[in-house]
């Protein structure tokens, strides 16, 4: 399935099959670990760097399939080089470093769409 394909300035973004490497910011804190995606305006946290890691993909997958319910195009991932962890929303809170975590939207979209409630 080759997907289709919604166009808004500067990209061209596919509803289906569509996998992506966002660049994330953690801040390790005294209790916790914060976790910025700035690309898709996303705050949360985790209790430790696994967690906080899982946290940041679950909330870019909820975000993201939410836009494509709303027919929004996802942002596209910025480039690693210019994300800046000392410039992030939480650096005065902690250490901050820069990490990547991927999303398979579909894959994500298949997982919320079987789970039972």
């Amino acid at each position: 399935m080759g997907g289709v394909k919604f166009t808004f300035p500067g990209s061209i973004i596919r509803r289906f099959n569509m996998k992506a490497v966002y660049p994330v910011i953690f801040t390790q804190t005294d209790t916790v670990v914060l976790v910025e995606v700035p690309d898709m305006k996303i705050l949360t946290e985790g209790k430790n760097m696994q967690d906080a890691i899982e946290m940041a993909r679950d909330a870019i997958g909820l975000k993201g399939i939410s836009m494509q319910d709303n027919g929004e195009a996802i942002p596209l991932p910025s480039d690693y080089r210019e994300i800046y962890s000392d410039k992030g929303t939480f650096a005065e809170e902690g250490e901050s470093q820069k990490s990547l975590v991927d999303i398979d939207f579909d894959v994500y979209r298949r997982k919320i769409d079987t789970k039972t409630v």
